[in-house]
């Protein structure tokens, strides 16, 4: 029932969800600004049509000379440029110029702003060549009428006649220019040819100024009706007319979204309603789950109060546990610093077991035996000793045994004190690794200066007696290191640890020489490095992540404690051991890295 019940609510949330996501689309694809883009799409255009009125209005200004200047011809093509270039960006944002529609309206415009730019740039043209003569008409009659008062011998009368012939060319010229008609053209050209009779009368002196007149009549003739022509064109260019279509289709899109839109708000409409619908229901349904949520929550309150009494009792059970845990920890981890002594010791016992072995033997068969002989050989002669060492065969020999003697001697005492030596050094170790595994209860390591290869040597020699025995061959590879400061004793155990355990990875070869190498050098300027490498039966890569766990060995007789203890060894001197193997019978190689600190780093 319960699980039934979850289900129902689990289902009408997500009807409840895809709801609530449909009216989200709708209110997205309704709201959108469209209505403000086509607003702002109409005001340029309306802008636009503003301008091309303009325009046409500053070509009549420059037609009938009441503008010089050719700039605001320009501007306003200038402004519509940059208005259609928005325009088309707003259309482009909007998807509106895709539609076969809208590209041809937009090419029409193009069309026919091109054409009225080409037709204005024309006009601007012929314009500026007719106003130029029609602005210097004046003035070439003005050169003609004046001089004719100072003419001598030509009849006054003609003169006359010439005057008002030249005055009426000027104004035929002139009211052509501004009522273009076949009837004043015709005028005209009488007028031209009068002034080519009238230059025959003159003198030499007026054919220069009658030639200039009557150039820039005949320019006026002929300009006038080609700039006329271009002013018909250029009013006959429907700029406004393309511009008109292109808003219609505005109007006719805006109405189709309108329609889209209002579908939308309906399909909002009916979706919202579903939407109420199903969130009253859970309502109603989340009332009554919080009812039984309530009493659930008071059986829930009883059962918790008796489980809080139950977990004080099992509280007092686990303080009562975990004391008896800590002491037994206590007691393990006195038992392993116990076991990597005993381990440790066991190590350097060997080499001092092999020192007192050697002592002893050397005095069992001591040459001072030898003495004793001499002495009783001089004791049976006490009253001719003389005539005994001059005389007797044996007397002649013995000073010469005793010469020999003293030498054997001496040489056996040099023999038993460096193997007392090495012995002293070994009980040193042992009382030294006694003392470093105190540091597991706060004692401080202690640095002095050390020459790593004299270590290594000391380390070796601990292990001479085992290396013998194996027939193992030590490989030196030492770099030139100075002297540094270090933790003696700590090193003296992991050496003598890694060196004992490579020759107990040979132990079991027999088809290639058992070799060991030792090498020493300084890594990355600061890490003293210390390797040993072996031959022997190498590392399988399981092993290789456990290798230095507490308590693991692959011997037979081993116990696990001496790789655990140097590892540990090398983290107090905050250094690492690492091990590296290719494979089982490819042999291993341990390798110990700690700060390097040279006594000069020291001082």
């Amino acid at each position: 029932m319960t699980i039934s019940r979850h289900r129902n609510l689990a289902l009408l949330a997500m009807v409840a969800l895809i709801l609530a996501s449909v009216l989200l689309f709708l209110y997205l694809k309704s709201s959108s600004d469209q209505t403000t883009t086509y607003t702002e799409s109409r005001d340029v255009i309306g802008r636009m049509k503003q301008l091309n009125a303009q325009w046409e209005t500053e070509v009549l200004k420059a037609r009938i000379t009441l503008n010089h200047n050719y700039d605001p011809l320009v501007t306003p093509l200038t402004e519509m440029t940059e208005l259609w270039q928005h325009f088309e960006s707003m259309e482009s944002n909007h998807g509106r110029n895709a539609s076969p529609e809208w590209k041809e309206s937009h090419d029409a415009y193009l069309a026919a702003i091109k054409e009225k730019t080409r037709l204005v740039e024309q006009f601007k043209s012929h314009n500026a060549v007719l106003r130029n003569s029609l602005a210097y008409l004046p003035t070439a009659e003005d050169d003609i009428q004046q001089p004719l008062t100072q003419v001598v011998g030509v009849d006054p009368l003609q003169l006359q006649n010439i005057a008002t012939d030249t005055y009426d060319l000027l104004l035929s010229s002139l009211e052509f220019a501004q009522v273009t008609s076949d009837e004043r053209a015709a005028d005209i050209l009488v007028g031209l040819n009068k002034m080519g009779v009238n230059k025959q009368r003159l003198p030499e002196a007026f054919h220069v100024p009658l030639d200039t007149l009557s150039n820039h009549v005949a320019l006026i003739l002929r300009e006038q009706p080609i700039v006329n022509g271009l002013l018909e064109k250029i009013e006959a260019v429907a700029i406004a007319q393309r511009l008109d279509a292109i808003n219609n289709l505005l109007n006719e899109d805006q109405q189709q979204t309108d329609a889209v839109n209002q579908r939308y708000h309906f399909f909002m409409l009916v979706f919202s309603a579903l939407l109420v619908l199903v969130l009253v229901y859970l309502a109603i349904r989340l009332m009554r789950s919080f009812s039984e949520i309530s009493r659930v929550n008071s059986a829930l309150q009883t059962a918790n109060d008796d489980l809080e009494q139950r977990v004080e009792e099992r509280t007092r059970e686990l303080k009562d546990t975990q004391s008896e845990l800590l002491d037994t920890a206590r007691q393990a981890g006195m038992a392993e610093i116990a076991t990597n002594v005993l381990h440790n010791v066991g190590n350097v016992l060997n080499s001092v077991n092999i020192s007192a072995d050697l002592v002893t033997r050397k005095l069992r068969n001591s040459k001072a035996l030898g003495l004793g002989k001499a002495m009783q050989l001089i004791n049976q002669h006490p009253d001719d000793l003389g005539t005994f060492l001059d005389q007797d065969e044996k007397g002649k020999l013995l000073p010469g045994y005793l010469n020999q003697l003293v030498e054997a001697i001496a040489l056996e005492q040099q023999g038993m004190a460096d193997e007392l030596a090495q012995l002293t050094k070994s009980v040193d170790h042992i009382k030294d690794i006694v003392a470093t595994q105190q540091s597991y209860a706060g004692a401080n390591s202690l640095l002095e200066p050390l020459h790593i290869s004299e270590l290594l040597e000391d380390a070796l020699r601990m292990n001479s007696g085992a290396l013998t025995r194996h027939h193992v061959t030590v490989v030196k590879d030492y770099a030139e290191v100075p002297q540094v400061m270090g933790d003696k004793h700590r090193l003296l155990l992991i050496l003598i640890n890694l060196i004992s355990n490579a020759k107990y990875a040979m132990s079991d070869l027999s088809n290639r020489p058992r070799q060991i190498t030792l090498g020493v050098k300084i890594v990355d300027g600061n890490l003293l490095q210390i390797s040993v490498k072996d031959d022997g039966e190498g590392i399988p890569e399981e092993n290789m992540t456990r290798i230095f766990a507490h308590g693991f060995t692959t011997r037979k007789d081993g116990h696990g404690f001496g790789l655990h203890s140097c590892a540990l060894a090398a983290i107090e001197m905050n250094g690492h051991l690492t091990a590296h193997s290719d494979g089982p019978g490819k042999g291993a190689r341990f390798t110990l890295q700690i700060p390097l600190k040279t006594v000069e780093d020291d001082a």
